[in-house]
């Protein structure tokens, strides 16, 4: 049994890194073992009071205000990256796009051979698009227990967040970073270790909560473009974040209505719930997802459960043309591996993604 950590996870700011590290608040808050993330708060202040009145309070990890701005309170922490004595996995930074001053957080096996090639694996941080970054404590630290248990090259990647980037800036600025790994195939990247240890015949995308959305959108966007020398072989969307106008399932409409505001504050100019963007089951374009494989991941107790299961028997029973596989931990809250990542529950979902990723070998 895992201890349950929240729906989506921690945060950060938009703002990246200066010579590769955020210049960010500082302050960490305590992780909750509850299940807090469905906390709504009215806080009515007197008419000549100058504090802002909040609109939704997400303890411990952020807080939005009736004038439309955020107050992030987790996640904001920064960690360096370097070797890993724990998991004996190396980390570096790199930017990826020097325009944006965005950078990803690279990881391989410290013990990796100088020739040797791995398979490719783009991550991306869950969140609502809200907070989090590839640099705080929390996704470092995954980041390191998934390339040990895997075996790959990972680009974590950073991307600006909502509400001062609102989406679809996430998604585009996701897919730049998925050009930048794309320029490295012939091996003259400006990424020593994407030039010298990436097999792009093997290249995965993949995501928790919100960063599983953007892996699903970018695996549609490279079915339906070029990009050039990439191949996307399979996709992971861990307890993806998918909605839609009506319930499906067993979803709760009063815990359903506490989270599907999210989405409009995160892109305020969508079509709504069904956007495709945020409900794949009424995109018409869904079989052109630019993959061959896909594993879903979804946690019994998770609010978001009903989602991937039908996302899952969507695309099996489709006209997509790959093998949607599914794994369901009958215990598991949203992202609890996050939370509590060496409990039994969280060692089996890493070795579930591990076997997807090498049995592309066998």
């Amino acid at each position: 049994m895992c201890a349950s950590l929240s729906l989506i996870p921690s945060i950060s700011s938009g703002s990246q890194p200066s010579t590769l590290h955020r210049t960010l608040l500082s302050s960490r808050s305590a992780r909750s073992k509850s299940y807090p993330f469905f906390t709504r708060s009215r806080v009515s202040m007197d008419s000549s009071s100058t504090v802002p009145e909040v609109a939704h309070d997400f303890p411990p990890f952020f807080r939005i205000y009736k004038d439309g701005h955020i107050e992030r309170l987790s996640g904001t922490d920064i960690v360096p990256c370097g070797l890993d004595p724990e998991t004996n996995v190396l980390s570096k930074d790199a930017v990826y796009s020097p325009e944006l001053n965005l950078s990803s957080r690279l990881y391989r096996p410290h013990s990796t051979s100088p020739d040797k090639k791995l398979p490719v694996l783009v991550y991306y941080h869950g969140g609502g698009f809200l907070i989090e970054t590839p640099f705080s404590s929390r996704y470092h630290g995954h980041l390191n227990s998934l390339v040990k248990a895997t075996e790959v090259i990972a680009i974590s990647v950073d991307y600006r967040l909502a509400p001062e980037h609102p989406l679809p800036i996430a998604y585009d600025d996701s897919w730049t970073a998925l050009e930048w790994v794309a320029s490295h195939v012939n091996g003259d990247g400006p990424e020593e270790w994407l030039n010298s240890h990436a097999d792009f015949g093997q290249v995965f995308l993949a995501g928790d909560s919100a960063g599983a959305n953007i892996a699903h959108k970018l695996a549609m966007r490279c079915g339906q473009e070029n990009t050039s020398g990439v191949n996307v072989t399979g996709v992971i969307l861990v307890h993806p974040y998918f909605g839609g106008k009506e319930p499906i399932g067993t979803e709760v409409l009063e815990v359903k209505s506490m989270y599907d505001p999210l989405w409009q504050y995160a892109c305020p100019a969508s079509s709504g719930l069904d956007d495709p963007l945020f409900n794949p089951l009424v995109d018409p374009e869904l079989d052109s997802l630019g993959c061959r494989k896909v594993l879903v991941i979804i946690g019994g107790k998770d609010f978001l459960r009903e989602r991937g299961w039908h996302y899952y028997e969507k695309l099996s029973q489709g006209g997509w043309d790959g093998v949607a596989e599914i794994m369901e931990g009958t215990d598991d809250d949203h992202v609890f591996h996050l939370g509590d990542p060496t409990c039994e529950n969280a060692v089996a979902l890493l070795e579930r993604i591990a076997a997807f990723i090498s049995n592309d070998n066998a």
